[in-house]
């Protein structure tokens, strides 16, 4: 009996730092591996090419939007087991109409953005970053800026999360030990579930107020677009952290930018809008805040999202349930 067909069509040049040597066996023993022949993710044309007769594919940055037209050519697809924190921009409608199942290992991304969001945390709190500048200067801690920058700790501090997302629930996974007060604003979050993870449910408007360090983890939509909008930045308090490794749509950036003009808070910006910002940006040189090239999820080695997406395949193929599956009403609360 022959092997379903499963095809790869994130690119050769991705190969080594998505797949484990044990990710491709696994992958071999269950399918027969279809290739897409270039470096470069697959195009439009290309997976038209590729994907007939395939029952599932596996995806990631970069390839094209399964339109009507690549979906119309994959005549056996039942599955897309996609590697990547977003998966939105890659569906269409004709995916759901044909009951193409989507699968994301984005989820293991989620661990390594939330312990990059503790770590920010933590340094921001202590101030390492102005305070390390301010001894390259000469300064010491009796000096006025002291005042200003003193260390912090993030032990019982008050963490304001704009989202439960996967990262964010990892985020207050990771906060056990700092007995913090966690405030969530989350309109998806039920008062059974924020019971369950510890945390108070309130407003934006109430977050912003109260919390000491303010992270973002909400998908960009039409909600959430600007979410911290110039209203909501001026209440934040003076020597607050503003932490955002989501999107840099969620924060109006000129706004922002008169915030930290007055020196009142500290940003540490992982994203921005646009990505990346303008060589003369203000972000770029202001003393209090940091721009790190969207780097807070994993980068040179992914091999996790490779592993899970083949235990997707395995799974979709055997009929048993995903590890995490997305579902179309799932859409507007997703990257």
């Amino acid at each position: 009996m022959s092997k379903p067909i499963v095809a790869v069509t994130i690119g050769r040049a991705n190969y080594e730092r998505m797949f484990s040597d044990a990710a491709w066996q696994r992958l071999a023993e269950i399918a027969t591996i279809v290739h897409h022949a270039h470096d470069e993710p697959a195009g439009h044309d290309d997976l038209i090419e590729l994907l007939p007769g395939a029952q599932a594919c596996i995806t990631s940055w970069g390839v094209a939007q399964f339109d009507a037209e690549v979906v119309a050519a994959a005549n056996s697809l039942q599955l897309m087991s996609h590697m990547g924190s977003s998966v939105k921009r890659f569906l269409s409608d004709a995916i759901w109409e044909r009951d193409i199942r989507v699968t994301s290992a984005g989820i293991t991304l989620a661990r390594d953005v939330a312990e990059t969001t503790l770590g920010l945390m933590i340094v921001g709190r202590k101030r390492i970053w102005p305070l390390g500048r301010h001894v390259a200067d000469g300064g010491w801690r009796d000096s006025p800026t002291w005042d200003q920058w003193g260390a912090r700790e993030l032990t019982r501090s008050t963490v304001g999360l704009v989202g439960a997302s996967n990262v964010g629930r990892h985020v207050i996974e990771l906060l056990g030990p700092f007995e913090t007060t966690i405030l969530v604003a989350d309109p998806f979050l039920s008062d059974e579930d924020a019971a369950r993870l510890g945390v108070e449910v309130v407003d934006i408007d109430e977050l912003v107020v109260r919390a000491d360090v303010v992270s973002l983890h909400c998908p960009e939509n039409e909600a959430t677009r600007q979410i911290l909008n110039r209203s909501r930045l001026s209440k934040l308090q003076d020597g607050a952290l503003l932490i955002n490794t989501a999107r840099g749509g969620l924060i109006d950036e000129a706004a922002l930018i008169d915030e930290l003009e007055t020196g009142r808070i500290f940003a540490f910006l992982d994203v921005t809008d646009p990505e990346p910002p303008a060589p003369d940006s203000p972000l770029r040189q202001l003393p209090n805040v940091v721009v790190t090239p969207h780097i807070a999820g994993c980068i040179e080695n992914c091999n996790r999202m490779g592993e899970l997406a083949v235990e997707e395949v395995r799974r979709s193929l055997a009929g048993e349930p995903a590890v995490y599956e997305i579902r179309q009403d799932m859409l507007d609360r997703i990257s």
